[in-house]
């Protein structure tokens, strides 16, 4: 929670952000009435770190945490569970008839980041573990991880879509994907971040086979084209883009671009339109 603040109140102000998206899709909806406008969910899927049944009840709570923001986007009122959570917690929210009204202007589509997957457990001592973690995060076993402990999941990424296509039916757009990785400059000028084509190959080509089980999915854009801060770091040597920036955690380079191997591969991904992807 931001310091100084109670869940009540971090709960009443997001219910003023999800009004406010209801009302701007409204009014996408008269302005441009061909238009359509989505939201943007964390696509945090979480898996249980066992089959405990404690374990698969604590993984359901986790993923409505991020959910329930699409739940009243898509769906136009707050679900049961988080009426309970309110009723549980000792919170009551001020909404209004008007507040509800709105809320009934749903999204059209839905879009997410995606980057990894995660494990949860009702074990409060691997819990406490997690919290020492550079993520916080229960580590799952059967995963390999970015320099930034990332955990890497292309298959997640279908798992994600199904399980959003299957609770919205709305159309699915994955707007953000990407590795995060020291890149190197050769001698040459070159940059062979094979490791990064990897992960966007493997990812697209789960992101087909989705395709192939029914989901609709309207696109793809990575993040991001060209290195920037790292959000989550804030720092330039964590770099996600197909265009180098000659840039570094100190502030020195030129800002001078080029391009990495990505950069070329990604092109013809495109180009043929998803044929030159490795299964």
């Amino acid at each position: 929670l931001p310091a100084g603040s109670s869940k009540g109140e971090v709960y009443q102000a997001i219910h003023h952000q999800l009004v406010a998206s209801a009302l701007a899709v409204k009014a996408c909806h008269e302005l441009v009435p061909e238009g359509k406008i989505g939201n943007m969910l964390l696509g945090g899927l979480m898996y249980p770190l066992s089959c405990k049944p404690e374990d698969v009840f604590e993984t359901l709570q986790e993923n409505r945490s991020w959910q329930f923001f699409g739940d009243v986007q898509a769906r136009g009122a707050y679900p049961g569970y988080m009426q309970r959570y309110f009723r549980d917690n000792g919170i009551t929210l001020t909404i209004t008839d008007a507040d509800r009204e709105a809320l009934k202007t749903t999204v059209d589509f839905i879009s997410f980041s995606y980057y990894m997957t995660g494990c949860v457990t009702a074990d409060e001592a691997l819990n406490q573990q997690a919290r020492g973690n550079i993520l916080s995060m229960v580590p799952n076993p059967h995963l390999a991880s970015s320099e930034w402990g990332w955990q890497i999941d292309p298959l997640g990424l279908r798992t994600l879509l199904n399980v959003l296509w299957d609770r919205y039916q709305k159309p699915l757009f994955i707007v953000e994907n990407g590795l995060g990785a020291k890149d190197k400059v050769e001698a040459d000028g070159s940059i062979n971040d094979d490791y990064r084509i990897s992960y966007l190959n493997d990812h697209l080509v789960q992101a087909r086979e989705a395709i192939d089980d029914g989901v609709e999915l309207m696109g793809f854009t990575s993040w991001g084209p060209i290195d920037l801060v790292s959000a989550s770091k804030a720092e330039l040597s964590k770099r996600y883009g197909f265009i180098y920036v000659d840039r570094h955690d100190d502030g020195t380079g030129t800002l001078a671009r080029s391009k990495k191997k990505s950069f070329g591969w990604y092109k013809e991904v495109i180009a043929s339109r998803g044929a030159s992807l490795k299964a």
